[in-house]
């Protein structure tokens, strides 16, 4: 009976692509391939109680912090009191339970509001994802997956093209301003694509909206540094924007799933534009720092190429760039392999497929929650260094395993294991990354660098996904899985190349070209050329000694 309510509503609404719920399983009919955009009811109604569950946590964390906040600050006037010399700003905090510190930094208004409007953003994105493809099997039919192709393809040239150019100029525009401005841009365009007709307009507006997604990412992640200026706090921040990535990925099918249900694939478009919107809001809601405005001789293509200048000769950066491409080597297998792995090498079906995706989202989750002890204790390159390391050999094992076992019944728990491993690794290689941008520049060049970043990762990505996907199309699985082995190798290679250790914040260098009386030979020079202290790249440190 549901099964033909459901169908009947999908025919009254004239859509193109049957649904049909069996099993109570939702499942987008695409000419002869089947997708899933659904993992039936009691699944669908499990994700919105973890949505739910989510945001009560994050409630509740942010009252005990101004709790025990207030609490600490009476308990100290208590005991110490004006007479034993405490002013109020000097008392110490009171300590704060260990299971308590991840969300600690959800007491600071400004970054809260910033968090909230980053889940809600990828939330949108997420619906987006699942709309795109029926929109374009609306309008091309079995051709849709040639204009999902291209869109991706769009998508990859307007973050390597747009990132380095708004990041150049990202330190003279108000920062809340542009960021308002970019997410009505995206829900705006969100609004207009239920209403395309043709192929070429998709291309345009996809070309815009993620034209705005690559001016918005870079410039959200500079200002995070700025309002946690503590790297304690700052390290919390990128383990909680982790956490954020893993959920929307989890959640958003499962929520789109649902919503599809009841209503027709277009208005998820609707509900993609009220995340941004929302977004916008809460980013509206809050009062972000500016940027040091700093005088730059040179035109338009040295303020644009400025970031990748000062990323390209930073040692620790040229590092990151080579651990990003290891990084991209494990997750475009996973991302681009894990439904033939599932699908045609273990002849399994959805369900599995969702669970081995869930593996890997579960390692990289737990990793995220692990971090901030970690690099409390150890140092970044240490930890980015093993997890890239880790995920070579762990596609290289699983190159042998797939090319000799591929039919043994411990296969998939196998691959379950190598997943839940790989997004560990995933999540130490990549999440500390901030931490390296954030030491390498000055507060005004920042954007200029998260967006050079921003356009060099997403080239990595671009290198691994079409290996992946055609080394797994044509040879085989495990000859993408070497391959991709290879590729993270040459990554932490080259990463123990260029990025030497120890890696140290200070650095002894000299000035031969700066006269004593120069204010930078005098401040941080104490009067001398040759002198040690923090090292970044900039107009007069142009080299790294």
């Amino acid at each position: 009976m549901i099964d033909r309510r459901i169908d009947c509503r999908n025919a009254r609404q004239g859509r193109h692509g049957a649904v049909a719920m069996r099993n109570l399983t939702g499942i987008v009919r695409v000419g002869r391939h089947r997708i899933m955009i659904g993992i039936g009811h009691r699944v669908m109604m499990r994700g919105l109680r973890y949505m739910r569950c989510v945001v009560v946590v994050l409630v509740r964390e942010c009252r005990r912090v101004r709790a025990a906040e207030k609490d600490g600050n009476d308990q100290q006037k208590r005991e110490h009191g004006t007479a034993h010399g405490f002013s109020r700003s000097s008392w110490p905090r009171a300590p704060q339970p260990r299971g308590r510190l991840m969300f600690q930094i959800l007491g600071n208004r400004t970054y809260r509001n910033l968090f909230a409007a980053q889940i809600v953003a990828l939330l949108g994105t997420g619906l987006a994802t699942v709309a795109l493809g029926l929109l374009a099997y609306d309008l091309a039919g079995a051709d849709a997956g040639a204009v999902l192709g291209t869109a991706l393809a769009i998508k990859m040239v307007a973050y390597i093209g747009v990132a380095p150019v708004v990041g150049a100029f990202a330190d003279r525009i108000p920062r809340r301003a542009f960021l308002v401005a970019m997410d009505l841009v995206r829900a705006g365009v969100a609004l207009v694509l239920p209403f395309v007709d043709q192929i070429w307009q998709i291309y345009v507006l996809i070309f815009v909206l993620q034209s705005a997604s690559a001016a918005f990412t870079p410039t959200f992640q500079a200002t995070i540094p700025d309002i946690l200026p503590e790297e304690s706090d700052y390290t919390r921040a990128l383990s909680l924007s982790r956490l954020a990535y893993d959920t929307e990925s989890l959640v958003s099918p499962i929520l789109a799933a649902a919503l599809l249900t009841v209503i027709n694939f277009h208005w998820l478009f609707a509900g993609t534009s009220v995340g941004f919107a929302c977004s916008a809001l809460l980013v509206l809601s809050v009062v972000l720092p500016r940027s040091p405005a700093v005088a730059r001789s040179g035109g338009i293509y040295a303020r644009t190429t400025r970031g990748l200048r000062i990323y390209l000769k930073t040692p620790r950066l040229k590092g990151l760039l080579a651990l990003t491409l290891s990084a991209a080597a494990a997750s475009a297998m996973v991302i681009v392999n894990t439904v033939v792995i599932v699908r045609d090498v273990l002849g399994m079906g959805q369900r599995e497929v969702a669970i081995t995706l869930a593996a890997y989202g579960a390692g990289s989750m737990i990793a995220a929650f692990a971090l901030p002890r970690i690099l409390d204790r150890i140092g970044d390159r240490i930890v980015m260094m093993a997890a890239a390391t880790a995920m070579c050999v762990m596609l290289a094992a699983l190159a042998i395993v797939t090319a000799y076992y591929a039919r043994a019944p411990l296969f998939w728990p196998t691959i379950l294991g190598g997943w839940f491993l790989l997004g560990i690794a995933y999540s130490a290689s990549v999440t500390p990354a901030g931490r390296l941008l954030k030491r390498s520049a000055h507060p005004e060049d920042r954007p200029a660098v998260f967006a050079a970043q921003f356009a060099l990762s997403h080239a990595c990505w671009l290198i691994a996904y079409p290996l992946a996907g055609q080394l797994g199309a044509g040879p085989g699985q495990a000859a993408a899985f070497g391959a991709l082995a290879v590729l993270a190798g040459i990554g932490v290679i080259l990463a123990g190349q260029v990025w030497r250790s120890p890696d140290p914040e200070a650095v002894a260098h000299g000035h031969d070209d700066l006269p004593l009386d120069h204010p930078h030979i005098k401040t941080l020079h104490g009067g001398k050329v040759n002198a040690s202290h923090p090292f970044v790249i900039d107009d007069l440190h142009r080299i790294w000694p």
